[in-house]
């Protein structure tokens, strides 16, 4: 792989797993013991805003409490190490990459440790709770959401996204379902533009069939010896 000199990857639900936080939507249609459209839609959240900020506080404590796991840490290590252009995207709101000690990360379904105000329209790194409703650290109203991207709203970045995909000689999935669009569509996206694709995966994801490679196994397993193949 010595003539891959742009990367981009896509990581979901299953590379944190192992870290102990749950996937986004279990067998029963449940998210940690919520139904989704009640915690993770603007619906929910107009209907009843203090379940939603409580549930996001909750999230944000339990945050605290879990660690990088090995795949984590080994796409740090890409990160550190790849000297050619590379950009982690995560669906994922936690900031287990981040941790790790990745840089090169962009949430495009935003992040739980970021705060955002319904008036202004500002993003405020944000640690505390939401339930009391603190004051806007910009315009002082008291008008902050969880800075997380719900079920009908628009993903962050997606022109840059896609304009990585146009450029990349390597597309890698890792721990995703393949069901949630518009995430779901990148790796036919990259088909179409010639881009090697890879899948890495517990299991076959619903879009398996897309890419040029699949292997299936525990991220912390086969995220380190992709890397460790790649950079060698």
């Amino acid at each position: 792989m010595s003539d891959i000199r742009n990367i981009v990857i896509l990581t979901g639900a299953g590379i944190s797993a192992e870290s102990g936080i749950d996937t986004f939507r279990s067998a029963g249609g449940l998210w940690e013991q919520h139904n989704v459209e009640d915690v993770a839609t603007p619906e929910g959240f107009a209907r009843d805003p203090a379940l939603v900020l409580n549930f996001y506080d909750m999230r944000r404590e339990a945050l605290c409490k879990v660690a990088p796991n090995p795949a984590h840490d080994a796409l740090a290590r890409l990160d550190a190490e790849f000297s050619g252009e590379l950009l982690i995207v995560t669906q994922n709101v936690d900031d287990l990459h981040e941790r790790a000690g990745a840089s090169r990360v962009l949430h495009m379904h935003g992040e739980l440790k970021s705060a955002l105000c319904t008036s202004c329209e500002m993003r405020s790194p944000w640690n505390a709770t939401l339930s009391d409703r603190p004051p806007c650290p910009v315009c002082q109203a008291p008008t902050l959401r969880p800075d997380v991207v719900w079920f009908g709203e628009m993903p962050y970045q997606m022109e840059r996204i896609y304009r990585a995909i146009r450029e990349a000689d390597l597309f890698v999935s890792i721990g995703t379902s393949g069901a949630v669009y518009p995430a779901a569509g990148f790796v036919r996206d990259a088909r179409d533009l010639g881009v090697q694709t890879l899948e890495l995966n517990l299991e076959r994801s619903e879009g398996s069939h897309w890419f040029h490679e699949s292997r299936q196994g525990r991220a912390g397993e086969l995220v380190p010896a992709w890397v460790e193949e790649l950079l060698r």
